[in-house]
């Protein structure tokens, strides 16, 4: 009698495998594969090369009969001062984290960009379409996009990198105050005192909740008040600087700033210069966001680092539990997530300046 052995099929290749194989993140890939996204060549062959390698088939080409499970990750910029080229790799963070959390779950994220679109032609477009449910960036949505969103949006709605106390929504965001205090509290453990604001008047609700938290914490620390103190800037880095040196010329300067986020500081540190301060002999500067630049840039600043990819997973999470309960007027979550503050070089110990 012969033996005989059962030969198991192969396992399909992963979308994670390719990833993996070329060295990037699984929403990288699923980029390349949909001919999305600002990916450079050189990470587009390499991506491809793997798919090759691992004679990987997409999943939309298999031979299946069960209907593919989507998520539809909306990146809409409104005014283009903070979704923009700039936080590229911020918002990508994001999509890493909903992408590795969707495959956990058995779901395709799709990403699509909106620009200056009209907001209710974009959720009637989603009226019958194919995703379970829809993540949205909220980064630059007014109040009122928001309570169009809340009102008219037709499946299960997170928002994310934005965050509305008063308002009955699903929202993922960081935690302002907690992120700021801590920045707060690094500059008067170096012994400053007299600490200022660089905000922005940008339609971003995360600058505003950034500049009420940074004016409690400074009154917890029993801090000087002054809104001589307190800039407001354009949000990208040009505007940053221009106005950042119209306003520095007539006002006292403090001994430490914090800035609302990382572009703003590297505008403001150059006007600073220009005025001939030192960064941090005669100024010490604190960013937000910690970006990829922050680590290379003159000098290497220290900035608050904001879990983003956890955000995306956390969005995931939330989105999936309202598309198993079915239940659209289930009482909304609101989840705010703490990071941590990154200290580099341009934050010195105070020395009274002379």
């Amino acid at each position: 009698m012969s033996d005989t052995m059962e030969i198991e099929p192969k396992k399909p290749v992963t979308l994670r495998e390719v990833a993996g194989h070329a060295g990037v993140s699984a929403a990288t890939v699923s980029l390349v594969l949909n001919d999305k996204g600002d990916i450079s060549e050189a990470t587009r062959a390499r991506v491809l090369e793997a798919v090759e390698a691992l004679n990987y088939t997409p999943r939309s080409n298999r031979a299946r009969t069960e209907v593919t499970n989507t998520i539809r990750f909306l990146k809409i910029a409104r005014h283009g001062q903070t979704v923009n080229r700039d936080h590229n790799h911020f918002i990508s963070d994001y999509i890493d984290g909903m992408s590795f959390e969707a495959l956990r779950r058995d779901y395709a994220l799709q990403v699509v960009s909106y620009e200056q679109e009209s907001l209710h032609q974009l959720l009637s477009s989603l009226d019958g379409s194919e995703p379970r449910g829809i993540v949205v960036l909220g980064t630059e949505l007014s109040r009122e996009d928001i309570e169009m969103i809340i009102e008219r949006a037709p499946l299960p709605t997170v928002l994310i990198d934005t965050y509305h106390p008063f308002l009955k929504a699903n929202f993922v965001d960081m935690d302002n105050d907690q992120l700021v205090y801590d920045a707060l509290s690094h500059l008067v453990s170096r012994g400053f005192r007299k600490i200022g604001y660089v905000g922005s008047y940008s339609e971003v609700m995360n600058f505003r909740l950034r500049q009420t938290a940074f004016r409690n914490a400074a009154a917890a620390f029993g801090l000087q008040s002054e809104d001589a103190q307190e800039l407001s800037v354009k949000s990208t880095l040009d505007g940053a600087y221009e106005e950042a040196l119209t306003q520095l010329g007539d006002r006292p300067l403090a001994d430490a700033y914090f800035c609302a986020n990382d572009i703003i500081a590297f505008g403001f540190v150059r006007a600073l210069r220009e005025l001939g301060h030192r960064v941090p002999e005669d100024v010490s500067v604190v960013g937000f966001d910690n970006l990829p630049t922050s680590s290379v840039f003159d000098p290497p600043l220290t900035s608050v680092d904001v879990p983003k990819a956890r955000i995306g997973a956390m969005a995931i999470r939330l989105l999936d539990d309202l598309i198993a309960t079915d239940e659209r007027d289930q009482s909304p979550v609101k989840v705010l997530m703490t990071g941590e503050l990154v200290v580099r070089d341009s934050v010195a110990d105070f020395k009274p300046r002379r």
